[in-house]
């Protein structure tokens, strides 16, 4: 049977952008209702490295990317890899990819993120200490681990241009990095560090604490959005088991968002980032703050109880099961740093929304305000949800967004 029901504001997605988004309307008396097939915030938002990453101005594209570009996507073991059964159909993102890696692309994408990323952090802050989550922040700052000498070199280049950001960096060499963390092994480079950078010792409780915030106000219905209708008087959202009428309607469903992007009239080129994460339980934490060996690009990261090894980018959609070589891969960067590492606890596999220029589409449709994009975030949609929030409210209320969309505009591909 089909629920018939009616809303101001209909959110499909209930991860930790959608939650956010709901969070900020919620206060500014709208009504709120959220559509998601699964438990709130258990998707992407779940699995990630936890780091509110203020430094993270840099796209996944870039020169150096786009040179070594066909060995990195065929090598299966790479830090960025392909599947190759789902080349056909990446092709037109990867042809897009390859031109947003050019020189003055990479520049502009660079300068919209950090436009973006510059206040997460304290927005990040105001929201754990609405939502009862200030204990689960952590201000560490976050590393980066360059093996070798010439490895730290070629970073100061990195990091110099990173601080004409306004990002807040300090090279440290292999004495100071031993000192901070020392758990790791030495090594011959050094390390950037990055000091404001904060840390979610558990960003799986962080977002269950965030449902259960908004839930307290908004309606879930938990079934797939799988159709958008305008009408004069707002949008139709059609799923199994609902048809429900809408004022406005706020797309931000993650790697699951393309289609709905289609029904509202605007082709975005979302794709699918397979993210992977392998887990110890343990104890004592084996370092105090997560640190990114960068040749090896995945994150250590020491949640509640456990150690988290996260990161490495897969492009191959939505449907094939997980790549059992990149579960190993990550288990066998973790055990060179720490050789002591057991079997892991558990293993996992979500989906990042990746767009070419890696700028999230944050923005109303083509087709009219009644619609608004909130996803493609990429890598860093944990750190950016709160400030999705506050852009999302500002298109909702007819306001003037604080920051300028241009570059994040929905309809910047059309």
């Amino acid at each position: 049977m089909t629920e018939h029901v009616s809303t101001e504001i209909a959110i499909i997605g209930a991860g930790v952008v959608g939650l956010s988004v709901a969070e900020a309307l919620l206060a500014q008396g709208h009504e709120v209702t959220l559509v998601d097939p699964g438990t709130p915030g258990m998707g992407a938002s779940y699995g990630n490295a936890g780091t509110i990453a203020d430094y993270a101005v840099m796209p996944v594209g870039s020169p150096d990317v786009l040179k070594n570009l066909p060995s990195l996507l065929f090598d299966k073991t790479s830090p960025l890899a392909i599947r190759r059964a789902a080349l056909p159909a990446l092709m037109p993102w990867l042809l897009r990819f390859a031109l947003q890696s050019l020189p003055g692309a990479t520049a502009r994408n660079a300068a919209s993120i950090a436009g973006l990323l510059a206040d997460a952090a304290p927005l990040w802050e105001g929201l754990a200490a609405r939502i009862g989550g200030q204990t689960i922040l952590q201000h560490r700052g976050c590393l980066y681990i360059y093996e070798t000498a010439n490895a730290y070199r070629a970073a100061e280049k990195d990091m110099a241009y990173r601080r004409t950001h306004g990002i807040s960096v300090d090279l440290v060499g292999p004495a100071e990095l031993a000192r901070m963390e020392p758990g790791l092994p030495a090594v011959d480079g050094g390390g950037a560090y990055f000091p404001k950078a904060i840390f979610l010792s558990d960003p799986g409780q962080m977002v269950a604490l965030l449902a259960a915030h908004v839930l307290k106000k908004a309606n879930l219905h938990q079934t797939r959005a799988e159709k958008l209708t305008r009408q004069i008087d707002g949008v139709i959202v059609e799923g199994p088991g609902l048809r429900l009428h809408a004022r406005k309607v706020v797309i931000a469903a993650g790697a699951h968002s393309r289609a709905l992007a289609r029904q509202a009239g605007d082709n975005v080129p979302l794709d699918t980032e397979r993210g992977y994460h392998v887990e110890w339980d343990m104890p004592k934490p084996l370092l105090s703050r997560p640190a990114c060996p960068t040749s090896r690009g995945f994150y250590l990261c020491p949640m509640s109880g456990r150690l988290r090894v996260a990161g490495t980018v897969e492009l191959g959609g939505l449907t094939a099961p997980p790549s059992p070589h990149r579960i190993a891969k990550l288990i066998e960067g973790a055990r060179a740093i720490f050789p002591e590492l057991g079997a892991p606890s558990r293993d996992w596999m979500g989906f990042r929304p990746s767009i070419p220029d890696s700028v999230p589409a944050i923005g109303p449709s083509r087709g009219g305000v009644e619609v608004i994009h909130a996803y493609g975030h990429g890598h860093i949609g944990l750190t950016l949800a709160p400030v999705t929030a506050v852009l999302v409210a500002d298109l909702v209320a007819g306001r003037v967004p604080s920051r300028d969309l241009t570059q994040c505009l929905p309809t910047r591909f059309n």
